[in-house]
């Protein structure tokens, strides 16, 4: 029986979510599993990836073929890598200390990259978010001073007309006494 690690599709319409499974490969892709060895999300960024690492690595060991995005999600995980170092032990081109620490150096570095990715990704909505606050700070403060300018000159309108209605009336009131 052939056995192959691939994603079975759940989730509603445009926002999937799949888990990660073991099946035969005769059986339809949402279909019959052996077993579900973990679960991805691509909806959130970056993907949340939750794997059963000692499963993962036993089926491949005993001959589960992954698919193509099963295969990048166990090689972004550090199975494919971990599979590669016990070939390398197995032939005796280095011993299981040496490989151990080789995977330890590997996994230090890619948790590197995916902390500056998240840190990368909150700045700039961070950033962002501040940009926007500017943008509409500045809108609100120019909006408001062409309230205030408007008022004023409205309150100029009003003075000079009342003043325009006072000179004539004063006019008129001179000439009577005179």
């Amino acid at each position: 029986m052939a056995t192959k690690i691939r994603l079975a599709r759940h989730g509603r319409k445009g926002r999937p979510f799949y888990h990660i499974v073991v099946a035969d490969s005769r059986a339809p892709r949402d279909g019959k599993y052996i077993e579900r060895i973990g679960s991805y999300n691509p909806n959130t960024n970056p993907a949340t990836i939750n794997l059963d690492f000692d499963k993962a690595l036993t089926w491949l060991n005993t001959g589960a073929q992954p698919t193509d995005t099963a295969r990048a999600i166990l090689s972004y995980e550090g199975v494919m890598m971990k599979k590669h170092l016990q070939g390398g032990v197995k032939k005796g081109a280095f011993d299981e200390a040496a490989a151990e620490v080789k995977f330890e150096a590997w996994k230090k570095e890619k948790e590197a990259k995916i902390n500056a990715k998240k840190e990368g990704l909150s700045t700039a909505a961070s950033d962002s978010a501040k940009a926007r606050l500017e943008a509409e700070t500045k809108v609100s403060t120019d909006r408001a001073e062409a309230i205030a300018k408007k008022a004023a000159d409205a309150e100029e309108a009003a003075k000079a007309e009342a003043a325009a209605k006072e000179a004539p009336a004063a006019e008129g009131s001179e000439e009577t006494e005179a």
